[in-house]
């Protein structure tokens, strides 16, 4: 099974939310499960448009509750670690799209490129490692070819 992680703010603006679930979409329809942190913003958005393209969606929660996932996670994973479930993010992950985010993206961020792990940035951080796109098709194309490269 191919994983993508989507990583992004718990509250983002429209476009940073429409993006985030076109990435969704797009990566389901390449057969990519998608995995994020479970909760809203960017990850509801990822998960909604992954779920709506029949893929398969994973949340790994920072609480102990499955309830807590947003309704377009399929397999919720309750850890109760609260943030540092971000490593968790990370490691089940092949590759990372950042969309947005604040320091707990950033915290992903820095886990994936401190591990080997390949990130893909929209409109995110602009730091060293950090492999910058402008679109989601063009982040999902990226992505897709780096899956296939292991």
């Amino acid at each position: 099974m191919k994983t993508v992680g989507v990583i992004g703010a718990g509250k983002a603006d429209k476009e940073l939310l429409e993006l985030a679930e076109e990435v969704g979409r797009l990566l389901s329809k390449e057969g990519i499960t998608v995995i994020t942190g479970g909760l809203g913003g960017v990850m509801e958005a990822a998960s909604r448009g992954a779920f709506q393209a029949g893929g398969i969606t994973v949340g790994i929660l920072p609480t102990l509750k499955k309830e807590d996932a947003n309704s377009y996670v399929k397999i919720p994973i309750p850890t109760g670690l609260g943030e540092m479930r971000n490593a968790l993010i990370v490691r089940a992950s092949d590759v990372l799209i950042a969309i947005g985010g604040e320091y707990g993206t950033l915290s992903e961020i820095a886990l994936a490129l401190k591990t080997g792990k390949k990130v893909i940035g929209l409109k995110t951080w602009k730091i060293p490692g950090i492999i910058e796109c402008y679109s989601a098709e063009e982040a999902v194309r990226l992505a897709t070819s780096l899956i296939k490269g292991k």
